[in-house]
């Protein structure tokens, strides 16, 4: 295995690069995952109508049908990353400026400018998944990924505790344009980066956008591995999805008070997941892509296991502070080997598919565990439910003996160079 720097693949052009999509990527969702609710709750809208706000996040799992289209068509001036990155993004900021404007007796119009806002976030995604794929080197897939990931929370702030804290003293209708205005960091890196050498890698007709992701992916790896590589995507986070799914209900169950819940959680969750994926991407520049998935996942695994010690023990408020800080460091590090392993399956010529066709991959755990979780809890009770969780991520484990072997030392050689500027 090629051994590189570690202040080479930290200071470099690219990392900042990294800071700014992962920015202004996590903006959009939490406005509309945090911001929004927080909105609509103040303002005496019901919690079922606020619920059913979820579903304007159709988007982000079936992004794939319209990712060929920013393979294929580019815009004038910009290229093909950077002219998609523009209008997604200033379709972000108007969208975003305009919601706090609608009354909130007019919940259909709410609900579709909030999904039009939903759209231009996850083409976004799109877009600047494929263009780090692009510059980012294989080797700094790990740390370029990691600091994606690290801004993408950090973002999260912005609508879920400026946001909040501006509006105990101005109208939503100023602060919703007032957060808008962050997605000019988004822009500002669109204008002043390069646009990534494409060559004649890129689709010639739409019907090539569309059918070469697939083929491409299939002839490189093999059916057979192939499909194996598909399954680890889905397995790898499914223990940890369905762990995590109803947190804040198991909180609740073992006695914790919001207020207990909201500053525990708050800091001792996001800190750690946030020094976890730092030191992640830090670690993978030295030991590999494959052997950081190997020891990444059994922490993850140790990790789901802590919430199963709560479930026995009850209120403790040191156990659960503890808890909370071993499971999101094991997600922090967990994901940002995970995320470097998807974007090192991928194939450059077809960046923009692939990576939108494995990410929705991955997000279906989620949606399988906020749906059967509730169930499994109420027929077995949550320690039985936290060891069967426990189980559930050991198959993606198994996995990694054909998708990402320990002493696999041709890993780096699995993409093609990187045509990155420093």
């Amino acid at each position: 295995m090629v051994k590189h720097s570690i202040w080479d693949s930290l200071l470099n052009r690219r990392m900042l690069i990294c800071i700014f999509t992962g920015f202004a990527s996590g903006l959009p969702l939490y406005v509309l995952i945090s911001m929004m609710p927080a909105w609509l709750r103040s303002e005496g809208v019901g919690i079922k109508e606020i619920g059913l706000f979820t579903l304007i996040g159709f988007p982000y799992t079936w992004k794939f049908i319209w990712s060929p289209l920013m393979d294929r068509f580019r815009f004038p001036l910009l290229g093909l990353r950077r002219g998609w990155m523009l209008v997604t993004q200033l379709g972000l900021l108007g969208s975003i400026a305009l919601i706090g404007y609608i009354p909130t007796s007019n919940l259909t119009a709410i609900a579709g400018v909030a999904a039009i806002m939903a759209f231009f976030s996850a083409s976004q995604d799109i877009v600047l998944d494929a263009y780090r794929r692009e510059v980012l080197p294989d080797h700094e897939l790990g740390i370029g990924n990691s600091f994606h990931v690290n801004a993408y929370r950090i973002a999260g702030l912005i609508p879920g505790s400026l946001a909040l804290i501006l509006a105990d003293s101005l109208p939503w209708s100023t602060v919703f344009p007032i957060v808008s205005l962050f997605m000019i960091a988004g822009i500002a890196l669109t204008l002043c980066i390069d646009e990534p050498e494409h060559g004649n890698s890129t689709p010639k007709t739409l019907e090539q956008a569309i059918k070469l992701p697939f083929i491409e992916f299939f002839q490189r790896n093999g059916v057979k591995h192939a499909c194996l590589v598909l399954a680890f995507m889905f397995l790898y986070k499914l223990g940890d999805s369905m762990a995590t799914a109803l947190a804040t209900p198991f909180y609740l169950d073992m006695g914790f008070s919001l207020t207990e819940i909201g500053l525990i959680a708050k800091h001792a969750g996001l800190w750690p997941m946030i020094i976890g994926g730092i030191i992640g991407g830090i670690m993978m520049v030295k030991i590999g892509i494959n052997r950081a998935l190997w020891i990444f996942g059994v922490i993850q695994i140790v990790s789901i296991l802590g919430f199963a010690v709560l479930a026995q023990h009850g209120y403790n408020l040191w156990l659960l502070a503890l808890v909370i800080s071993f499971e999101y460091l094991g997600v922090g590090l967990g994901t940002a080997a995970f995320v470097a392993f998807i974007a090192r399956s991928t194939s450059r010529a077809h960046t923009a598919t692939q990576l939108a066709l494995f990410t929705a991959l991955t997000a279906v755990p989620r949606t399988v565990a906020n749906a059967f979780t509730g169930f499994m809890v109420d027929s077995m009770g949550w320690y039985q439910f936290f060891l069967i969780c426990t189980l559930l991520a050991i198959p993606g484990m198994l996995l990694l003996l054909y998708v990402a072997p320990w002493n696999e030392a041709a890993e780096e050689l699995q993409g093609e160079p990187a045509d990155a500027k420093e």
